[in-house]
């Protein structure tokens, strides 16, 4: 009760000297939620002076801690705006970009904060490549960047669980293209492959074989790049349907040829 006595007369006190002095203390010690609100308060005093740049930076950090990060960006950007010569400049920006990396949802939500951290998060590395944020910065791009290939993945696999395996071939042809390194490679080619087989076993006679040949085809680049795919005993039952329905396309190739 003490305490919060305290502080209420802080916030009602007309000196801001005081008001300062107790802001800075509260952040020292980890309470970003009175220091903010004391920093709000005596910073259009001290704007122009030199303690400003001091107390905009803790003020956007004071929203950063307290997990306020769509305003904790603005703060930083401000800061970076007010102060383009500071020392902690290249913290800002990272701090700015990292915000939006901290509202980045789950791969399946929109991933707009995700583009834009990645976005800022980059700049700050083309403009700070030896930054001690650097390698933070790297890692944090790095997981948005998996987290982006998610998302374009699951939406192209979509495809073939909704039984549009025409859809699906061509939309995971396009997710490989376009992230020849992604993590989901393996399971990019699985998907096609499933759905290729779903086209090639229901087909018309006269474009199954081919099909199927084309399937054989994409298997045997699959345990190519994939000798140990998890996904190798599926594979391999689906190819034991192909083989048979080939050898009886070659049996009837034999006959007519007698």
């Amino acid at each position: 009760m003490s305490g919060c006595s305290e502080y209420q007369k802080l916030l009602n006190a007309e000196g801001i000297s005081e008001k300062y002095k107790a802001a800075e203390s509260y952040y020292k010690a980890g309470e970003y939620r009175k220091a903010n609100r004391l920093f709000e308060m005596v910073i259009p005093s001290y704007r122009g002076k030199p303690q400003a740049e001091r107390l905009i930076f803790f003020f956007a950090n004071s929203y950063f801690q307290t997990k306020s990060y769509y305003l904790a960006a603005y703060q930083f950007e401000n800061f970076i705006k007010s102060y383009p010569k500071s020392n902690r400049i290249a913290e800002a920006h990272f701090m700015a970009a990292k915000s939006y990396y901290m509202k980045s949802p789950i791969h399946s939500l929109d991933q707009k904060d995700t583009q834009t951290a990645v976005e800022k998060l980059q700049i700050f590395l083309n403009n700070y490549p030896s930054s001690e944020f650097a390698q933070e910065a790297n890692a944090l791009i790095l997981e948005m960047q998996t987290k982006l290939e998610q998302k374009d993945f699951e939406i192209s696999k979509q495809y073939y669980t909704i039984q549009d395996y025409k859809a699906a071939i061509q939309s995971l042809d396009i997710f490989v293209g376009e992230h020849p390194g992604t993590k989901f490679r393996e399971e990019a080619f699985y998907y096609k492959f499933l759905a290729a087989y779903e086209i090639a076993t229901n087909s018309v006679a006269r474009l199954q074989k081919q099909r199927l040949e084309d399937l054989t085809t994409l298997y045997q680049t699959i345990i190519k790049y994939y000798p140990e795919s998890i996904f190798m005993g599926a594979l391999n039952t689906k190819m034991e349907r192909v083989n048979e329905l080939l050898e009886g396309y070659q049996s009837q190739q034999n006959n007519t040829s007698k």
